[in-house]
């Protein structure tokens, strides 16, 4: 039995009858890292080590017969998810050698189920971009192609879930970040609604958007770890007390009776590739043989998304990236004696092309005399865009469309390009601006073989539902079978 090719729930019942145990699961894990992360790149740090001791104190926990879901299942962690003892860089030179002195809150919830840790995924350096491209120490690769892009940021931790380095792993979603390299690597992401899971030690990119979400093989395992990590926090001012569901009862047979709504917008996208539009009106037919309806619905403020997302996300990641200026933690230029000089240096130095380009951008936007004119602006178009949805959901109950208007292109085709980087962002950024939840899950594959995932989106806090939709799809198809060739 290939042990790192277990979802959580496979894992999870062959070690509560001890069938094997976590020490020999997160050994494989282990050795499968060692044997291809060489060529994927999807870690920054592996936490070997720490990762066996948590196995044999989870292996002590079983065999007391007090084994939770994910008591000894290896995880793996994005890079900007705090962990206590064990370096968060951000794939940053910014931050190369810091060591968080406090967990996450999510990190703290896992470790109460006696999770294990396999280490930190790479990422676009402090989540900035939508092809992992922007690591300051690799460019992860896609297990399905190792000449393309897993997509990003979160694409380290959704290459290291395709190519079975870890049984699953969490990621953030500022806009889309989790279901776009879900959807490049034919796994399943989701984006939970804002304020459902605490942002508490997550370094801040865009506090208004970011959200920390599972990557699974199944969806099964997704509403695991929903379950896991969803709940109230007093430390996040945003964190909404609202009382969790149990996301895995959600996964009922039958969707008869469902609304889907289409967006006829997103389906006019003048860069929608071919066979993803076929991929995904095939799904859409798929969900009505199992007794969904489908009506058509519009979001017309769709093509101010990327406008005003790339107003609000580089703005806010001006203010929350100030901290970096050399004096209180992380990378310094000690070369240079003067302040000025040196905040320069260190700043220029410890930041990459991409987030320096951000952080210019927002600071423009909230500049004396223009911050009206722009941030101001795109906030009231963000409120337009909440209001499109909530008008939407009244006919519908979930939203089905792509995840990105094609699969995972190669590595350094549109990386010297930014705009149409950020384009292929313009199917997931309305559900960050608007709050809501997304999920992708795969729906076919292209003619090179490569995945094509379906974007399920539902009303705040409707997680139950999309999970649901999404479960029903899954146990009807088997695009998430298929493991790529590595």
């Amino acid at each position: 039995m290939e042990l790192y090719r277990l979802t959580i729930d496979e894992a999870h019942n062959l070690l509560k009858n001890k069938e094997i145990t976590s020490e020999e699961l997160t050994r494989a894990i282990l050795e499968r890292i060692g044997t291809l992360d060489e060529k994927i790149q999807a870690y920054i740090t592996v936490a070997a080590d720490s990762a066996m001791e948590q196995a044999r104190k989870a292996d002590q926990v079983i065999s007391r017969g007090n084994a939770g879901t994910l008591t000894g299942i290896p995880l793996a962690i994005k890079d900007l998810i705090c962990t206590k003892g064990l370096r968060t860089t951000c794939a940053s030179k910014m931050l190369e050698n810091f060591i968080p002195p406090y967990d996450a809150t999510v990190i703290e919830k896992l470790k109460q189920t006696g999770a294990v840790f396999t280490g930190k995924c790479n990422m676009d350096e402090f989540a900035m971009g939508s092809s992992n491209e922007n690591s300051a120490f690799a460019i992860t690769r896609n297990p399905w192609d190792l000449s393309r892009v897993p997509g990003g940021s979160s694409g380290g931790s959704a290459a290291a879930v395709a190519a079975d380095m870890c049984i699953a792993s969490l990621g953030s979603d500022t806009g889309g970040s989790i279901r776009q390299p879900a959807s490049h690597c034919g796994i399943v992401g989701m984006k939970p609604t804002y304020g459902r899971v605490s942002r508490f030690g997550l370094v801040a990119f865009a506090s208004s958007l970011d959200q920390i979400g599972p990557l699974c093989k199944n969806v099964k395992d997704c509403a695991i770890l929903m379950n896991a990590v969803s709940g109230y926090d007093p430390k996040d001012s945003t964190s909404v007390p609202k009382d969790v569901p149990d996301y895995t009862a959600a996964l009922k047979e039958g969707i008869k009776g469902i609304r889907l709504g289409i967006p006829k917008e997103y389906y006019e996208s003048e860069g929608l590739d071919p066979e993803v539009e076929t991929a995904v009106r095939k799904a859409i037919r798929t969900l009505e043989d199992m007794g969904a309806q489908t009506v058509e619905i519009s979001l017309p403020r769709t093509e101010y998304a990327v406008a005003a997302y790339y107003v609000i996300a580089p703005s806010e990641a001006s203010s929350n990236l100030a901290r970096y200026d050399g004096v209180k933690y992380g990378f310094r230029d000690k070369e240079k004696k003067d302040i000025l000089e040196m905040y320069r240096s260190t700043r220029s130095r410890g930041f990459g092309a991409e987030v320096q380009r951000r952080i210019i951008l927002g600071t423009y936007a909230l500049s004396a005399g223009y911050y009206d004119a722009y941030y101001g602006k795109a906030s009231q178009v963000r409120t337009l865009m909440m209001q499109d949805f909530q008008k939407a959901f009244k006919n519908c109950d979930v939203i089905v469309s792509p995840v990105a208007p094609g699969p995972a292109f190669p590595i350094g085709e549109i990386s010297d390009d930014p705009l149409t980087m950020y384009l292929s962002d313009v199917f997931t950024l309305s559900a960050n601006l608007a709050g809501i939840p997304g999920l992708s899950l795969p729906c076919g594959f292209s003619s090179g073989g490569l995945p094509i995932g379906l974007q399920l989106m539902g009303p705040h806090f409707g997680e139950e539902t999309l999970l649901k939709t999404a479960w029903n799809f899954e146990q009807a198809t088997d695009f998430h079978k298929k493991k790529p060739e590595i």
